[in-house]
């Protein structure tokens, strides 16, 4: 069974209807009595990331895609705790000089703070990043209209090229390298999307397993469907030129991997006018790439004239 399937089936019993938990539908819990907001998440070598060579950036990655979670509902992290399972090789005092420098870095760059967690001896070098924020509200995941615009922040497929460079399946020039690595181990996270999302979103979630795969998580409760413009979907420069000297790789095949962690939301058709001129003002990349459609089966991709159904084999699950 998949990961969705196992929460079904045997997890979401296990908690009250309408409460903080939101039915286990979200990524986060969040108490509106006591403004309080949380989520947690765990990254395993060799399944959230390839290898335990760069202990710098693995950090990185863990808690930006962490923070992503709170973020994507229109909340501001605060606090986080960090538990780790590692060996003596792993956190020798080199590597854990690494990860303690580049944690300081992104508690300045996101003011947040450590505030606790665990250490464990194993062969598995693994962590869990808890994350706590506040706020008056959150953007659902489930509240979205028929015919609603659907958005994008940012670029996808960089992430994904960066893991296929890492998992050494494509050489590229130093430049190229350094710029896809560095998109798979720090994606970009946006704390002024927070207001943003609360200004405009009807409803939100980030891109951790891939675009098609999670837009559906976003309104599967609602047994809606969706409509994307393949040639909509904004990708960065440095992926344009990839694709155009690599011909077997198609654009469809490269951007719906996941491991983005940029958001897609829901927006009222006539805020489009007025979420144009909000991005400009912010500088914030964000991309009107489809629609909410009625009916769940009708799901597709439009790729110039063409409409496509959707290949459910395009992005990442989690099997047990």
């Amino acid at each position: 069974m998949n990961e969705v399937q196992l929460i079904d089936k045997y997890l979401k019993r296990l908690t009250k209807k309408n409460s903080s938990s939101q039915g286990l539908n979200d990524d986060i819990f969040f108490d509106k009595s006591k403004k309080l907001a949380i989520s947690i998440d765990t990254y395993v070598e060799k399944v959230h990331f390839p290898n335990f060579k760069s202990p710098d950036l693995v950090i990185k990655k863990v808690l930006r895609s962490s923070l992503s979670d709170l973020i994507c509902k229109g909340v501001k992290p605060k606090y986080y705790f960090l538990s780790a399972s590692g060996n003596s090789k792993s956190f020798s005092k080199k590597n854990l000089k690494k990860i303690s420098n580049s944690l300081s870095s992104e508690q300045k760059r996101f003011n947040i703070e450590l505030s606790g967690g665990d250490t464990v001896n194993s062969s598995i070098n693994s962590f869990t990043c808890c994350v706590v924020g506040f706020s008056k509200n959150i953007v659902k995941r489930h509240n979205s209209k028929i015919g609603d615009d659907i958005y994008i922040t940012g670029y996808l497929g960089d992430s994904y090229l960066g893991l296929q460079i890492l998992k050494k399946k494509i050489s590229l020039s130093s430049n190229l390298r350094k710029y896809f690595i560095s998109k798979y181990y720090m994606p970009s996270i946006n704390l002024k999307m927070i207001d943003f999302l609360h200004k405009f979103a009807s409803t939100t979630i980030d891109i951790s397993d891939g675009l098609l795969i999670d837009l559906d998580k976003m309104i599967k409760q609602q047994k809606y469907g969706f409509e994307i413009r393949l040639d909509d979907i904004n990708i960065s420069n440095q992926l344009k030129n990839f694709l155009s000297k690599n011909k077997r790789f198609k654009i469809e095949n490269t951007i719906f991997n996941g491991d983005d962690y940029e958001i897609i939301f829901t927006s009222h058709k006539k805020n489009r006018s007025l979420i144009n001129k909000y991005a400009k003002n912010e500088n914030l990349k964000i991309q009107r790439i489809g629609e909410i459609l009625k009916k769940h089966q009708d799901s597709c991709i439009l790729k110039g004239n063409q409409k496509f159904k959707i290949n459910k084999n395009l992005g990442y699950t989690h099997r047990f």
